[in-house]
């Protein structure tokens, strides 16, 4: 049985996916990683065979033509056969000690016929010059070591919202919710987290380092001049998201307060690189995406657009970009980009 099946996509990556790929390989016969080839053109695709060969029952090199990020995602979930999946880009890495005791914990799991439907562990900033790492712990917020619902979650802070990053999820869940992914778009890791959240019943925290994010690069897609450069795909993000569920419809109270939650976070961002582009044109774009949520979900408008953030980056004059200024140093420190 494949316990975990580790979706890698590649594109253009052959200076440093293998890592990844190595740091996966921990768990042996019990995983299976799908090293997906996103249309590159250098030595990636060698490199993905070359481990495919080496590693035949565990490693499997799928090529397809270039679609981003998401496109690799929707190809791994659709080619997957682990019972839980988790995502690992080709430029992070996982930690050797923390993998065995997840897969550990899954097997326990699986020897009392007890199924989850989300793992959560924690992540490390893995930033370039930063001697002491830091790292997103969710043990204020969620109980350890036990199956729990979402009733039984506490407060999440602003900086410990869910990335994919901390996510294992059951395959079948990702299926049944019917993940989709745009095609050549960044930053649908958002996605990825919310759209199945509602599918989600039973979940397990584990407090352990597993996931490197690493953040340094200057062409990373979260370096601040590299998302001004893409902020329509932020907004098709953040669209794409309210799109999905009207949250005032979803039932359990501490589910949509996280969801909605999930949702300022993005709304933000994406207000704050418009602003941080000083081009009219974003701020125009910016205004609509508001005015968007407006009408798609008044409820949860109201809620997010007059919280503290909400309100902050949407004050007009000198003084509304003084505190946009503001709740972008917040934001960069809470959520990591650059």
């Amino acid at each position: 049985m494949k316990y975990i099946t580790f979706v890698i996509p590649c594109y253009n990556s052959q200076d440093y996916m293998e890592h990844a790929i190595q740091s996966a390989l921990i768990g042996g016969e019990d995983v299976e990683i799908l090293i997906v080839n996103d249309g590159s053109s250098d030595h990636t695709q060698q490199i993905a065979e070359a481990y495919q060969q080496q590693y035949p029952t565990i490693v499997r090199a799928i090529e397809q033509p270039n679609g981003g990020h998401g496109a690799a995602v929707n190809t791994g979930i659709q080619h997957a056969t682990g019972k839980y999946l988790k995502v690992i880009d080709s430029d992070d890495w996982l930690d050797e000690s923390a993998l065995k005791k997840v897969l550990h914990v899954l097997k326990e799991l699986e020897s009392r016929h007890e199924t989850i439907d989300m793992m959560i562990t924690n992540y490390v900033y893995e930033k370039v010059g930063v001697k002491h790492k830091k790292v997103i712990r969710y043990a204020n917020a969620l109980p350890k070591n036990c199956i729990f619902t979402w009733d039984d979650v506490r407060h999440f802070r602003m900086d410990q919202y869910l990335l994919m990053h901390s996510l294992i999820y059951r395959t079948q869940i990702l299926r049944q919710s019917r993940l989709y992914m745009p095609r050549h778009t960044f930053y649908v890791d958002n996605i990825f987290v919310y759209m199945p959240l509602p599918y989600v019943h039973k979940m397990y925290y584990l407090d352990v380092d597993l996931y490197r994010y690493f953040i340094g690069r200057d062409d990373q897609s979260i370096n601040e001049q590299t998302m001004i450069k893409r902020i329509d795909q932020q907004y098709l993000v953040a669209k794409t998201m309210i799109d999905s569920y009207k949250l005032s419809d979803i039932k359990n109270r501490k589910l949509r307060v996280y969801m909605r939650k999930h949702l300022l976070i993005v709304m933000v961002i994406s207000s704050i690189i418009a602003i941080r582009s000083h081009n009219p044109e974003n701020l125009a774009k910016k205004d609509a995406l508001w005015e968007y949520l407006k009408q798609k979900d008044p409820a949860t408008y109201r809620k997010i657009r007059y919280s503290v953030l909400g309100m902050g980056i949407n004050l007009p004059g000198e003084k509304g970009r003084q505190c946009a200024e503001k709740c972008y140093e917040i934001a960069r420190d809470l959520f990591g980009f650059q």
